[in-house]
């Protein structure tokens, strides 16, 4: 019985092994004669090695041709990854390594860990090492096996920081972007554009990466080339950019902030004229943050974009620690504080009355008002809403809407009959409310105010090709129902949409938000008779390798262009009659000229006191002043803006500031497009622009100050009313 069972494990067993034997075989036939070719090409990889050549990026250039965006060959150590696969060779080995590199091992360990390196690429240790290190690497490779020097590129950006937020930075590849740009064939070692224009125009400047590939020994020692594929530098980008009215406008931007911070916004007061005891008497703007833009309404042109708090570009490319990086860089909820953001593509704000021209519009365009010559309201200070009974308003619904307060009487100014450019060029609050008011009521409750508005680009992305752009919102039922959703309301308020709600929309307040880009894009609309114009930064794609010119600048006249942007899209055009159109241009000239109105008294138009000595013969403009309430409408919350163009159509200009909790748009933004003005009608001469120190980066600041070096063409802000 035995003998029988071990003869019965015996045959299965060598049943077994013949099976095995012709698996095996079966597969020896399969490799040699079926698959030689590619055993043989897996063999070849196995015995070679293949090193990315990565191309030169294209440069960005400004409108004249300035350098703003250059690169520098550099040095980068790197080592095979199969030389510290084991962690006691690898730990001796950085051990060495980081004194010659002059880096942490605990940096070098990181690398090494981080998913963001191609895993079968060797490691870059450090990049921007200097001839002698590498010199000393290449000298004493027994010392340090599997070091290789390679070359690559830095990004260098001459006139930093100036326009930091437009061309943007490069950055590594973020870990949730590997997918993305592992499907377009990138390297996870690549840099690529993290913001701005480098960001948006990413494909345009990269080019198009080469390799070579070596045959090695079994120790992975280069033995000789096999092939060799150059790469194809990256196209060239020219923008519509103007690197003197660029500094200029960030300047301009920073000193009237600064000065704001000096500004006493005033004293809070109860109803009987007493200050309120919860709050300083003496109060400071905060004046954290703004942005100012200048536009071409003919053509779209981005001609100058300043944000405020800038940023040092060059940063991303100092080589700093991760601390010293958290340092400059430090996370924040605070939205003042947030250096990184472009707030004229992605500010969020009420309009106040910067808003009121297309308020005026909707009720000319629908017909809500026939005639804007005839038609006049009778300005007492304050409305009373019509279509709310008495018997609501005495529960607590809010029925009585006032305008600002006038300084030489401390109660709502009163304006006595106004028309519509009237009410244009004193700001007239009670004007706008009625319109609020009666365009819902009178109007079936439709969305009228909102359909009028959005021709002009409100509550959606204007399509400037800048990444983060905000597309704004306009104040709806449906906004209002999906913010009680999200917490931002109370769910009592979600329920509907209100008259109230329509009334503060009128006059740019409420849950209106929109960028300073959508406000200067809808003001060019005014300004060019219906036009909206796609805005744009870059004008011109060049072919790679433009040669330079004078020092800081290439050589535009030996460029060749491959696709020409410098005009716009024009997506949609806007019926703009002359009995609508005129009012309204008619009424933004007077903000600037004069004259107000005089009822009681005279009230002087909202910009008239600050451009009295503005050159307007030789360089007329039209625009509006604007105060957005703030939080517990405490003045020092309110933010300011102002919006104007230029009347002469052989320069077609439109400006804008908008500044965070700087008061009065008379005093802090329209003092900043005052100076803008005056640069382009040529009585202000810009500071001459020279290109960077070395960045200091033992410096604690994220940009070097931007301050006028005369700040004369701001002066003569102030003035007695709100707006």
């Amino acid at each position: 019985m035995p003998a029988t069972t071990s003869g019965k494990r015996l045959g299965v067993l060598g049943g077994l092994a013949i099976v095995l034997l012709g698996i095996v075989c079966t597969r020896t036939w399969f490799l040699q004669v079926v698959d030689a070719e590619g055993l043989e090409t897996r063999v070849a990889e196995v015995r070679s090695r293949t090193v990315q050549l990565l191309p030169e990026r294209g440069r960005i250039f400004d409108v004249d041709g300035r350098i703003l965006a250059d690169n520098e060959r550099v040095l980068i150590a790197t080592i095979d990854r199969a030389v510290i696969r084991k962690d006691a060779e690898r730990v001796e080995l950085f051990l060495r390594l980081s004194g010659a590199l002059q880096t942490p091992v605990t940096e070098l360990e990181r690398r090494y860990q981080s998913k963001l390196y191609d895993p079968l690429q060797p490691l870059p240790l450090k990049e921007g090492i200097s001839e002698q290190t590498a010199l000393f690497l290449r000298e004493r490779s027994e010392d340090y096996p599997g070091v290789d020097i390679e070359e690559g590129w830095r990004r260098e950006y001459p006139y930093a920081p100036i326009g930091a937020h437009v061309v943007g930075f490069m950055g590594a590849i973020l870990e949730r972007q590997l997918p993305y740009y592992r499907s377009l064939k990138y390297s996870p070692n690549e840099r690529v554009g993290q913001y701005g224009v480098e960001q948006t125009y990413e494909s345009v400047l990269r080019g198009k990466p080469g390799y070579v590939r070596y045959e090695v020994n079994a120790l992975g020692q280069i033995i000789r080339e096999i092939e060799r594929v150059e790469p194809i530098p990256g196209n060239d980008v020219q923008l519509s950019i103007d690197l003197d009215y660029q500094q200029f406008a960030e300047q301009a931007l920073e000193t009237m902030l600064s000065l704001r911070r000096q500004a006493d916004a005033g004293t809070v007061k109860l109803e009987n004229g007493d200050p309120d005891p919860q709050y300083p008497e003496v109060n400071f703007y905060k004046a954290p943050a703004g942005s100012a833009l200048l536009l071409n309404y003919d053509t779209g042109e981005v001609v100058a974009m300043a944000s405020y708090p800038n940023f040092d570009n060059r940063w991303f490319n100092a080589g700093i620690s991760s601390t010293k990086f958290k340092s400059l860089f430090p996370e924040t909820k605070d939205p003042d504080q947030a250096i990184i953001v472009n707030r004229a593509v992605s500010g969020r704000y009420n309009l106040g009355s910067t808003f009121k021209p297309f308020t005026a519009f909707a009720a000319l365009d629908s017909g809500q008002i026939s005639d804007p010559i005839k038609f006049k309201y009778r300005d007492e200070g304050t409305y009373k809403l019509e279509s709310i009974p008495n018997g609501r308003c005495q529960e607590g619904v809010k029925c009585v809407f006032k305008n600002a307060f006038c300084s030489a009487t401390n109660t709502p100014c009163r304006y006595g009959p106004v028309t519509v450019e009237d009410a244009l060029a004193v700001s007239s609050d009670t004007f706008f409310y009625k319109i609020g008011e009666q365009i819902l009521t009178q109007r079936g409750y439709r969305p009228i105010l909102e359909e009028e508005v959005r021709k002009f680009g409100f509550g959606a992305p204007t399509g400037i090709d800048l990444p983060f752009e905000y597309g704004g919102a306009l104040p709806s039922k449906e906004l209002k129902q999906s913010l009680a959703e999200a917490g931002a309301i109370p769910k009592d308020e979600g329920r509907a949409y209100y008259v109230g709600d329509n009334v503060q929309f009128a006059i740019g307040q409420g849950l209106l938000a929109a960028t300073p880009l959508q406000l200067g894009l809808s003001y060019s609309v005014l300004a060019n008779n219906g036009r909206v114009i796609t805005p744009h930064v870059a004008n011109r794609i060049l072919e790679s390798g433009t040669p330079d010119g004078d020092a800081g600048f290439a050589d535009l006249s030996k460029a060749t262009v491959l696709d020409d942007r410098t005009r716009g899209e024009v997506i949609r055009s806007v019926e703009m009659p002359p009995e609508v159109h005129d009012p309204i241009v008619r009424g933004l000239t007077r903000v600037v000229n004069g004259p107000g109105v005089d009822w009681d008294f005279y009230h002087k138009a909202t910009g008239e006191f600050l451009f009295k000595n503005y050159p307007r013969k030789l360089l007329p403009i039209a625009g509006k002043t604007g105060t957005a309430q703030g939080f517990k409408n405490l003045p020092w919350n309110d933010s300011s803006a102002f919006a104007a163009f230029s009347l002469d159509p052989t320069r077609p200009y439109t400006a804008v500031a908008y500044l965070e909790k700087s008061g009065y748009g008379s005093q802090a933004a329209a003092p900043v497009v005052k100076c803008l003005f005056s640069a382009l009608a040529g009585v202000v001469d810009p500071q001459e622009v020279i290109p960077s120190n070395p960045l200091d980066i033992n410096s604690t600041a994220v940009a070097r100050s931007q301050r006028l070096v005369s700040p004369l063409c701001l002066s003569g802000f102030g003035g007695g009313v709100r707006d």
